[in-house]
């Protein structure tokens, strides 16, 4: 395992940046140029240092916050330590890997998920449809999925775009996982016609919700 300091790590990050990558990922939002394979490069080097991980996040730049996420050990932050720093994960990025690497393996991730769904800032509450739609797809049990269908059909249209992307992703996983609730959740995506147009490159689905599901759902029965 290295052992390296901040001071030293973020010289490292720098040297990784790219202005191609920065301007590239400015345009979705994320304000860092260091090419995302070298990192977990870099990560692996590391290996697992969450006393590390913790001085990492607390420099605020996107690059090593992301590193941070990367050598930490999620088991270990604390249920307000991850409200903070979602709050604070101001870049799409950091945003989701906190989302996706971390909140979602640690044991305070239900009680953060239902304070999320109800907050009323849009990219917290974002979060909580990301958690949302993991049990959607894999812990249903206990989940009002009629009710989270009446909540997506009356404020999908109109969520901004985070919020918006995170409820229509939910709206899918329950059509493509819940065959009772499948008719209603394409009946709303059509209705509501959110990501219709969404440009999407050839090979890859739609995130159209009736297109993703039933697309999804062609997959499963296929294979």
């Amino acid at each position: 395992m290295a052992t390296k300091t901040v001071t030293e790590l973020q010289g490292e990050l720098a040297a990784l940046e790219d202005p191609k990558i920065r301007e590239v990922n400015e345009r979705h939002g994320d304000d860092h140029g260091v090419n995302l394979g070298k990192l977990r490069a870099l990560a692996k080097e590391l290996k697992t240092q969450h006393d590390l991980a913790r001085d990492l996040w607390a420099t605020g730049d996107t690059a090593a916050r992301l590193l941070a996420l990367l050598i930490c050990r999620p088991k270990l932050f604390d249920r307000d330590e991850l409200d903070t720093m979602l709050r604070a994960a101001h870049r799409p990025k950091v945003h989701d890997w906190l989302v996706n690497y971390v909140v979602k393996k640690n044991p305070h991730a239900e009680d953060l998920r239902t304070t999320w769904l109800a907050d009323p800032d849009p990219i917290v509450a974002s979060a909580g449809w990301a958690l949302t739609t993991e049990r959607v797809a894999k812990q249903p049990a206990g989940l009002d999925l009629a009710g989270l269908l009446d909540i997506i059909e009356a404020q999908l249209r109109d969520a901004p775009d985070r919020l918006q992307w995170a409820m229509n992703h939910c709206l899918a996983q329950i059509g493509i996982e819940h065959p009772d609730h499948r008719a209603r959740a394409l009946a709303i995506g059509e209705h509501l016609g959110v990501l219709k147009d969404y440009p999407t490159p050839p090979n890859c689905t739609s995130p159209f919700a009736p297109i993703w599901i039933t697309e999804m759902v062609r997959r499963k029965t296929a294979s």
